[in-house]
């Protein structure tokens, strides 16, 4: 089947001419065969189809990659959330009382919650996500939170270094034996990257190495949360070692900075945390002018930003951050498709994924310019329509 969706009032195809990096098209047409995009042009020249959908003039983006989530989870901190609202200060620890939750769940009922988190992405126009671990921490609840999330995505992330659960609290270092030890042994072969939070409150610079380094000799990929809530030296490991994504960067320094530059480890800003935090925004604009990658992704989880909108990231982006609409739909769409080493998704080319997103409006600009609107009109998710 030959599907052509034409009548495109403007098309982001990231592929990046004539110094613009969305690689806009107008009046344009893509054509679909088997999940993929065959070709991608001027509707005018558009080549026979045996279908024919009209985009009624509006326009058309990439699926959003969304490379940063925590959609395995059991319970509810809308309290802690209040309670932040009337000043008590963000922490690692709330962590734990997730933890707690999410242990006492059956696999059933994570995965019911998991599948209605993908769907709400989906809606809003997340074809590809990232999903990490890092409510268990423990062997066995570690174990199946991976396994939960390799049954919807390959895109997953071993994140036993979460934080120091309460059982190990006075023996930090054996509960980073135990994850580089038996808890890696038991969810490396449903996972494809590594995580550590390198963090005060929740890992050492020379802790997150040793979680990394193991993880990377089981033939995981390295990626790091950093600099959420202070400065440190997270960012600067990740560019050593290779990280494909350092996500975070709240409180970056210029050496920080330079080194994301000279990098191709790519800068995840977490918007939706900073709104949910009342923590400063990072300055997008500082880190774009200075050759940083940067990408946009929801964080969904139940403590520091329980959104799974994209759209709500962009504008946040856009109004706060010092992102150009176009900056901020790029790092949504080929920017986290970078944090995730992928070249299918997040771009409209020829071989890539059909992965679609029609937006009920003339041009991506009005995702930010009209901010809780649900624009999304029509999803595409390997050629087929999803929503």
């Amino acid at each position: 089947m030959r599907t052509l969706l034409t009548n495109i009032a403007e098309l982001t195809t990231n592929v990046a001419a004539d110094g613009d990096p969305c690689g806009t098209l107008s009046d344009a047409a893509i054509l679909i065969e088997d999940g993929r995009i065959t070709w991608v042009g001027a509707a005018a020249d558009a080549p026979a189809a045996d279908e024919t959908v009209d985009a009624g003039g509006r326009a058309v983006i990439p699926g959003f990659v969304d490379s940063h989530s925590h959609l395995v989870f059991a319970g509810d901190r809308a309290a802690e959330f209040e309670a932040r609202m009337t000043g008590q200060k963000y922490a690692a620890g709330g962590i734990r009382s997730t933890v707690a939750a999410t242990r006492a769940a059956s696999d059933e009922e994570l995965r019911a919650r998991l599948r209605g988190f993908l769907d709400e992405m989906l809606a809003q126009g997340t074809t590809t996500v990232e999903i990490k671990s890092g409510y268990g921490l423990s062997v066995a609840d570690e174990e199946r939170l991976v396994r939960l999330a390799a049954e919807v995505t390959p895109e997953v992330t071993f994140l036993g270094a979460h934080v120091v659960p309460a059982e190990y609290a006075d023996r930090p270092d054996e509960y980073v034996d135990l994850v580089t030890g038996p808890m890696l042994d038991a969810c490396a072969p449903y996972a494809k990257w590594i995580d550590v939070f390198c963090e005060t409150g929740a890992f050492t610079v020379a802790q997150s190495r040793r979680v990394l380094e193991a993880g990377i000799a089981r033939g995981l990929a390295p990626r790091v949360h950093a600099s959420q809530l202070g400065p440190g030296e997270g960012v600067r490991l990740a560019v050593e070692l290779g990280a494909a994504s350092v996500d975070h960067g709240t409180y970056l320094t210029a050496a920080d900075i330079e080194a994301l530059a000279r990098s191709s480890t790519v800068l995840t800003l977490l918007p939706g945390v900073e709104f949910s935090t009342r923590q400063p925004y990072p300055d997008a604009r500082r880190l774009i002018d200075a050759g940083v990658t940067v990408a946009l992704a929801c964080d969904a989880n139940p403590g520091s930003s329980f959104t799974s909108s994209m759209p709500f990231c962009i504008a946040i982006a856009v109004r706060d951050m010092g992102m150009t609409p176009a900056e901020a739909v790029w790092a949504a769409t080929a920017g986290g498709a970078g944090a995730l080493r992928r070249d299918d998704v997040g771009i409209i080319a020829p071989g890539a994924r059909a992965d679609l997103v029609l937006l009920d409006a003339p041009t991506r600009v009005h995702l930010a310019y009209r901010p809780g609107v649900p624009l999304v009109r029509q999803v595409w998710k390997d050629g087929i329509a999803a929503v």
